[in-house]
């Protein structure tokens, strides 16, 4: 019988072409991602042969948007996104605001009018949380402060994103473009956007306190009885089963964008002991959606744009890598984080994606924004995503030279912080053979209460300043900045110290705190937290104390464990 196969052929092309020029991109020292991309141009509509159908294509990157955010949700908890909450939410909204303005400028000297400014410079403020996901997953930094604040600003910019998109209709009269009342036809105005706005935050609310009082109950307990069946394909279809239809149900009933409804289907699957298991079943499905993601975004690339537009084009990926980059490194430097905070944030912002294309047909379909706005959003967000890698990879020899220069450092991490400098009337018995931890995540949480249970004196050292708030609120001696950095070291008075512990997931700057502390402190034990075999052998190569990863400990234990029940059970009998 004859039938349509044109999905089947979508995939096959997009993952056989992706598989291809992947492999191209990594034997020629290149992100596996600029390969998706180019092989998203070769099965386009722009280059001659086969063509892959561009609105399945489309569909099937939702899913992937989905899984990935997914993901996401699933190491992301309330309480990480709680404690970016001061320098996420400031500093996403200021950054918006200041991206849009240039892009809106770029527009005027183009001649184009209000609206178009606006939709145009909207659409360059917003980077793509699934490139940036990719890229902290690579750097094996998802984990790390940094990434978490980085992760937070971008889910900032997503609600802010959701917003607009609701907004831009009932606007788009007062801008220069045509109206579309809520029935889909013509008419309407300003009269109706304070319900509009009303009617969008009502909505949006109301799914988070569905998901944060319900999900959070709900969800867990249904993972967990279908867990209790044994069967593997059925607790693998239960997790994509909730990513997808959160997504879905979001969209559809509250307005909410596919992106943030699958990242609160997992942020609330993490309060389910099984959400580790979680992360591991769907992982598969979220590489090769990822895969198809890129693919669909380099099919709608149109290269005539570099011939006939260059100087626009060029201007289009300067606001992308560099306006916004510097705006955000600015932005979060006078919020008072730490340098390398903000060169992680700017490497981060230093592109566009999934948002922007759909800001950018918005815009066309209200008549606000010429297409040509649109073909330059798609190629900026080509380039901006292929150079991403090369981006982040800048950042490092900027964080050296910054370390180096010390003065320079402390200008810029110590900008008259009172959480930089341990409070005076910490007792003095405090700071003599005590512990100096370093990083007060899961690892250091737990690490800390045996410590105190046990009566061992130690300081926190830590880069997140609310962390350091609360933990003197509590009466914990505690000082925020990058151990890395020998006067966070000397804040906590390592010359006098037991023992340091480097209890964070984030290792860049292990080695100079080592340095640090044996050249203050000679006899000083070092105990190293590390998740990276190739970074382990490296530090045991330089003596760096004890070092724990993660896997070996817990295989350590459940071995210990088995072998000492084996031997009650043979003393019993």
């Amino acid at each position: 019988m004859p039938h349509n196969i044109s999905l089947i052929t979508t995939i096959a092309a997009a993952l056989g072409a992706g598989l291809l020029f992947g492999y191209l991109a990594t034997r020629l020292k290149l992100p596996a991602l600029v390969g998706y991309l180019a092989a998203g141009i070769i099965i386009g509509p722009a280059t001659p042969g086969y063509v892959a159908d561009a609105a399945l294509a489309g569909q099937l990157a939702e899913i992937g948007v989905m899984l990935m955010m997914f993901g996401v949700g699933l190491h992301f908890s309330l309480d990480d996104l709680w404690d970016v909450r001061k320098v996420a939410l400031p500093g996403a909204i200021l950054q918006i605001a200041v991206a849009t303005a240039l892009g809106m400028g770029l527009a005027h000297f183009w001649g184009w009018t209000i609206g178009g400014g606006l939709v145009f410079g909207l659409a360059l403020s917003v980077a793509s949380t699934v490139v940036l996901l990719r890229a902290l997953e690579e750097r094996g930094i998802l984990d790390s402060f940094n990434g978490r604040i980085a992760v937070g600003w971008l889910v900032v910019e997503d609600l802010v994103t959701v917003l607009v998109l609701v907004l831009l209709p009932a606007l788009a009269g007062s801008l220069g473009g045509e109206v579309i009342d809520a029935a889909g036809g013509h008419g309407g105005g300003s009269g109706n956007l304070w319900t509009t706005l009303a009617i969008t935050l009502g909505q949006v609310a109301a799914f988070i306190v569905l998901m944060l009082v319900v999900g959070r109950k709900l969800f867990p307990w249904i993972l967990w009885q279908v867990a209790r069946t044994g069967s593997r394909e059925l607790f693998t279809l239960c997790v994509i089963a909730a990513a997808v239809g959160i997504a879905y149900a979001s969209t559809h009933y509250f307005g909410v964008s596919f992106a943030l409804g699958s990242f609160f289907a997992g942020m609330v699957l993490r309060e389910s002991a099984l959400a580790h298991r979680a992360a591991e079943e769907s992982l598969p499905l979220r590489d090769a959606f990822a895969v198809l993601f890129f693919v669909s975004v380099g099919m709608l690339f149109e290269p005539s744009i570099l011939t006939e537009q260059p100087l626009k084009l060029l201007a289009v990926v300067a606001i992308i890598i560099v306006g916004k980059s510097v705006a955000a490194f600015l932005l979060v430097l006078l919020l008072r984080y730490p340098a390398k905070t903000a060169l992680m944030v700017s490497a981060s912002l230093a592109q566009i994606g999934e948002f922007s294309f759909i800001l950018a047909a918005l815009g066309v379909s209200l008549k606000l924004m010429p297409v040509e706005g649109q073909s330059l959003i798609l190629a900026g967000a080509i380039i901006s995503i292929a150079l991403n890698p090369v981006v982040f990879r800048i950042t490092q020899p900027l964080e050296r030279w910054l370390s180096k220069d010390h003065g320079l450092a402390a200008k810029f991490d110590r900008t008259a912080d009172p959480l930089a400098e341990l409070p005076m009337n910490v007792p003095h018995e405090h700071l003599r053979d005590q512990v100096v931890l370093v990083g007060y995540g899961r690892v250091g949480r737990r690490i800390a209460a045996s410590l105190k249970e046990r009566g061992i004196p130690y300081v926190v050292a830590e880069q997140n300043r609310e962390v350091v708030d609360q933990l003197r609120k509590e009466g914990t001696p505690a000082v925020a900045g990058n151990a890395g950095e020998p006067a966070v070291l000397i804040q906590a008075h390592i010359a006098h110290a037991a023992m340091l512990v480097i209890a964070t997931p984030d290792t860049f700057h292990v080695r100079a705190m080592i340095e640090t502390a044996r050249a203050l402190n000679p006899t000083i034990k070092t105990v190293v937290r590390t998740h990276n075999d190739a970074e382990a052998d490296l530090l045991r190569s330089e003596r760096a104390g004890e070092i724990f990863m993660g896997e070996q400990e817990l295989a350590k234990g459940m071995t210990a464990y088995v072998i000492d029940t084996l031997k009650k059970t043979d003393h019993a009998h």
